[in-house]
């Protein structure tokens, strides 16, 4: 264990059955890159943009209202949209109210499933921060419950559920990619691995928030641009996750946006998957020639979220 790291092994492993009866267990697709036009390949795609609220969110949405007392006024998050579609999912089903603060560059694909799930929902500001510092105001004022959509225990270790999932799955794995913005998904597989395996971070050139902090040795303000703004665009990586990155993640791959948008139609021309942009971000760097395996490599790469309009691929 890291010192001072508290998303172990250990806590990860006894809080997945908790969340088990609220979250899907989802499926791997094998499929080969010659169907995308790359040398032949098999990789494992994990399908996590099948979850409930349509992103690996729920996991730590879940962890979060079963493991920290919810007041009566409810909970509070603020989100790109899918960290929020999944609290407001959660609070449903656990019967509590939520309210959600989204930026104004979050899509109607995520602002239709906030609203659906019922919870309160208040679009304002350019972009995450700005959500986030009024979130921040509302649960002062409210006394509501603030769920962070990354820097936050509960959140790391119910992320790091998908972790133990994908090793249930493939147990023979070497390598996974997997796509960054503010590290709670990273974060909790990475822990989950503890160097059992490579694991790739993949970021957007315009929101390379681990990029920086790993150039800089610390977490440090990156840029917050680019089509996967929405979801993988804080202005930098959480405090808690980082340790766990520089101690088990290998590297941080850049993709351009044409590679992300080409991944997301790939994805699903070839395969009839939906994915948003920072769902396809992963795949990009394996169908771009950003990352290229050795001969033999067993490589899966997770797809992380759905909320997407496939009319508009």
């Amino acid at each position: 264990m890291l010192h001072g790291h508290t998303i172990t092994r250990e806590r990860i492993a006894a809080m997945e059955p908790r969340i088990r009866p609220f979250v899907r267990h989802t499926p791997v697709l094998r499929v080969d890159m010659a169907d995308f036009g790359r040398p032949p390949l098999p990789v494992d795609l994990k399908l996590e943009c099948l979850q409930h609220s349509g992103s690996f969110k729920a996991r730590g949405a879940f962890t979060n209202l079963l493991e920290r007392p919810v007041p009566a006024v409810g909970v509070v998050a603020a989100s790109g949209g899918n960290h929020g579609a999944a609290v407001a999912y959660a609070a449903m089903r656990l019967g509590h109210k939520a309210t959600i603060f989204v930026p104004e560059v979050s899509p109607p694909a995520k602002l239709d499933r906030i609203r659906g799930y019922g919870a309160e929902l208040i679009v304002g500001g350019a972009r995450y921060a700005e959500a986030l510092g009024a979130s921040e105001s509302f649960a002062e004022k409210s006394g509501a419950l603030q769920i962070h959509a990354f820097n936050q225990e509960e959140t790391l270790v119910g992320q790091g559920t998908l972790g133990l999932e994908i090793e249930a799955d493939l147990p023979k794995l070497d390598t996974l990619l997997v796509a960054v913005g503010g590290g709670g998904l990273i974060g909790g597989i990475a822990a989950w691995f503890s160097g059992r395996i490579r694991i790739i971070a993949v970021e957007p050139e315009g929101a390379p928030t681990l990029h920086r902090a790993f150039e800089a040795g610390r977490p440090v303000d990156a840029p917050t641009e680019g089509i996967a703004a929405d979801s993988l665009a804080p202005k930098r990586v959480g405090e808690m996750m980082f340790p766990i990155a520089e101690a088990f993640v290998e590297r941080s791959i850049l993709v351009g946006d044409d590679d992300i948008i080409a991944a997301q139609a790939a994805l699903w021309d070839r395969v009839r998957i939906i994915s948003e942009p920072g769902g396809a971000a992963a795949f990009a760097a394996l169908l771009s020639g950003r990352y290229r395996p050795a001969v033999g490599e067993r490589v899966a790469v997770l797809v992380c979220g759905a909320n997407a309009n496939p009319a508009k691929f």
